[in-house]
């Protein structure tokens, strides 16, 4: 039987309304399952060694729920365009060279480093439409311990020639990759990844929702993020009065997808993710640095729908899911100022629960330190981010490194039970 005890300023999120902290607190795992929070060790575990990190603060793995693995290489770059002149100047030119896998090679090793300094346990991550290169993607996950949903890209229309499949080729590529992989990793499972319904024919969409049946796998997508794309899926659909029901009529709408931004939802829209259980992937610095919009986030969670956080690496330029908390908070804060104030803006506790718990639902017993969650955690050293921190409540310290802290204040990284860092 292996078990992790863990010591420190336990700090989570059970509801998404309040923190819980335990100064000083020890964390139990038994074989990856959390059996509790004491004060005091109980007695059964008195022989076991402890991992005593002191004062440094203990919190839940984060979970990035919609992240573009090959847009790592221009993150930063081109913010001031609007989505579509962003794609065709910066995102389809490069993610081409991800044929080449050398190329791939260099800028995954990358990016999966990346997520795992910045904390990150947990993501869903769009790879590009070259198989090759997306098993090599799931490889490098695999070695750095990063839990994951990775998808091939299917896109047969209105993409570049140089990034345009054929209908039967994508599907018959897909499959082959399916059957690669999704036996193959402990932590790394395939997701079908259609890129988005302007780019994806129906007989793709139609293939992508039987093979994501035959083969029981999650869903991953953009949906009802720009006004000119839901246009496109208008002129092209007339028959369905939004982006939700043409990905339900190929069934790719259950308790096993996550949609991306969902910025212009309408009433039934909303009702149908709630129906579904589809989980929603909030990118709040993707959504101003593009100029798509604010999405309703007040009203999905006060509708019962399930809300993660999402870095949208490269719409958004920052891969830590610190940075998404605090910009949820602050866009929040915009659509509570464009409602009249009738909206209430994010608070402090519920965008960390999204970015812990909300997020990791998708993934089982994820995100929180509750009995019978897996253990996923990070050590956070705030030591170095300036007011004296026995002057500050545990509260008031997660606060502070929501929004000042990075990479260098992460010391140590627990995912599925097992030391990652």
């Amino acid at each position: 039987m292996s078990t992790i005890i863990l010591k420190g300023n336990i700090i989570h999120t059970p509801s998404r309304t309040h923190f819980e902290c335990i100064p000083h607190g020890y964390l139990v795992s038994e074989n990856n399952q959390i059996q509790g929070i004491y004060t005091e060790l109980p007695e059964q575990y008195k022989n076991i060694p402890v991992q005593d990190y002191k004062d440094r603060l203990i919190i839940p793995g984060l979970c990035d729920m919609h992240v573009h693995a090959p847009q790592f290489v221009y993150r930063g770059l081109g913010l001031d365009l609007q989505l579509m002149d962003w794609l065709n100047h910066y995102a389809f030119p490069t993610e081409a060279r991800f044929q080449d896998l050398s190329y791939a090679r260099i800028y995954y090793e990358a990016f999966a480093d990346a997520m795992a300094k910045n904390g990150t346990s947990r993501a869903v991550i769009f790879g590009t439409l070259h198989a090759p290169a997306t098993e090599l993607l799931m490889e490098i996950l695999e070695q750095k311990k990063i839990a994951a949903y990775v998808g091939k890209i299917n896109m047969d229309t209105l993409s570049p020639d140089y990034l345009c499949e054929t209908p039967e080729g994508s599907l018959a590529a897909t499959e082959q990759w399916i059957l690669d992989t999704k036996d193959r990793f402990h932590y790394v499972q395939p997701a079908i990844t259609p890129r988005f319904i302007p780019t994806c024919s129906s007989e793709v969409l139609k293939g992508l929702g039987e093979l994501a049946s035959k083969y029981d796998l999650h869903i991953h997508s953009h949906i009802s993020e720009d006004l000119g794309e839901m246009g496109i899926v208008r002129e092209r659909y007339p028959q369905y009065d939004n982006d939700g029901e043409v990905y339900d009529h190929f069934g790719l709408l259950n308790d096993k997808t996550v949609m991306a931004h969902f910025i212009y939802p309408t009433d039934r829209e909303l009702e149908l993710m709630k129906q579904r259980g589809v989980t929603i992937a909030h990118c709040p610095q993707s959504n101003g640095n593009v100029a798509a919009g604010i999405p309703p986030i007040r009203r999905m969670l006060d509708m019962g729908i399930k809300v993660g956080l999402g870095s949208d690496i490269a719409g958004g330029y920052s891969i830590c899911i610190l940075r998404a908390m605090a910009d949820a908070v602050y866009l929040s804060k915009l659509k509570w100022l464009e409602s009249k104030k009738q909206d209430s803006f994010l608070t402090i506790p519920e965008v960390f629960y999204l970015g812990t718990k909300g997020g990791g639902q998708f993934f089982g017993k994820v995100g929180s330190f509750e009995p019978g969650y897996e253990l996923d955690a990070m050590v956070v050293d705030d030591s170095s981010l300036g007011t004296p921190a026995d002057c500050l409540t545990l509260e008031e310290r997660i606060e502070r490194v929501i929004h000042l802290a990075d990479d260098r204040n992460f010391t140590a990284r627990y995912v599925a039970g097992e030391a990652a860092l």
